[in-house]
């Protein structure tokens, strides 16, 4: 037998095991005996995760965590999520949509107001960069503010939104998000925020999208360009000029028009970011912001590589209310 051979044929004796094992455990729940089968499948993580079965340790965690929520054992089951995460971060399993699309499955089944919830999303996001501090996966971002979309949690939503490359969805979200808790004078706010905080991000596609979608499909807003409302036209010209790159566009666009956009004292502060990413403007010398402010320019913008920026990230998911 080939060396190729002997490891499939392992792999399918594993298998067996797992679902012989899993047959056993389901019978526990089935029966009510919801304590005593929490305890041994966490009794199998560590005998697997000893002997260094991350796949089968991961696979019989995650069929038990869709076991649990089956039976609205919240706990047990947002438990042995967290061990499927313990195993991603202990082995060296490649970020992969399947992985992704399976935390973002069990996400969407814990409890909405659960303190687990808000540490387990926490853990996915940070090990879906390789922990390397940055913002999280663009597509677990994606899965999470579709999930997040679903329950009408918009600003969290929103806020996963940003950190895709989702422009689609995110203006459709936001239309119903406008529709469902905004004032109509309010229509043009919601999308301008996220084609700048887009922008800030660097990410001048997903803001282009986000702007050409919400525009076309916001049953309140007419035709354009141009617009009725004056943000929306500086939005058209801002993407114009950010494809141009010519500062004096830029600077004459952001003085005709400064009446608009005193409506968000926010506004600025993110063209001055905007500002020094695509027209070469020079960073102020002022001290850094502080405080709210800071944190959610730090947020937004990535200021910082710490290896807790995912979790402070989390923290402030709604960098600007609107409602």
């Amino acid at each position: 037998m080939s060396e190729q051979e002997s490891l499939r044929c392992s792999s399918a004796r594993n298998r067996g095991g797992v679902q012989r094992v899993e047959g056993k455990l389901r019978a526990s729940v089935e029966k009510g005996d919801y304590y005593e089968a929490h305890q041994m499948y966490r009794t199998l993580f560590f005998r697997y995760m000893s002997q260094a079965k991350h796949a089968e340790a991961r696979e019989l965690m995650y069929n038990g965590a869709l076991l649990f929520f089956s039976y609205n054992q919240q706990n047990s089951a947002a438990d042995l999520s967290m061990l499927v995460l313990e195993v991603l971060e202990k082995s060296d399993t490649k970020v992969e949509d399947e992985i992704l699309e399976s935390l973002a499955k069990l996400f969407s089944l814990m409890d909405q107001n659960s303190p687990e919830r808000v540490a387990f999303v926490s853990r996915a996001l940070k090990w879906s960069t390789g922990g390397s501090g940055k913002l999280g996966h663009p597509k677990l971002h994606q899965l999470l503010a579709v999930t997040l979309w679903k329950e009408q949690n918009y600003s969290e939503s929103r806020y996963h939104f940003l950190h895709s490359s989702d422009g689609q969805g995110c203006a459709e979200m936001l239309v119903e998000y406008s529709a469902s808790r905004g004032f109509r004078s309010e229509v043009d706010l919601f999308v301008v925020q996220a084609v700048l905080q887009f922008l800030c991000l660097k990410n001048k596609s997903s803001a282009s999208v986000v702007f050409s979608t919400y525009t076309e499909k916001h049953p309140s807003i007419e035709k354009g360009p141009p617009f009725v409302q004056p943000l929306l036209n500086f939005i058209w010209f801002l993407l114009l000029a950010v494809d141009g790159g010519k500062l004096t566009v830029f600077t004459v666009l952001c003085e005709q028009y400064q009446p608009s956009l005193k409506r968000d004292p926010m506004y600025n502060e993110y063209l001055d970011r905007i500002g020094q990413l695509f027209f070469g403007v020079p960073p102020k010398q002022s001290p850094s912001y502080g405080g709210l402010l800071g944190n959610l320019l730090n947020s937004l913008m990535g200021s910082g590589e710490d290896d807790d920026v995912a979790d402070e990230a989390h923290d402030d998911s709604s960098p600007i209310e609107l409602d």
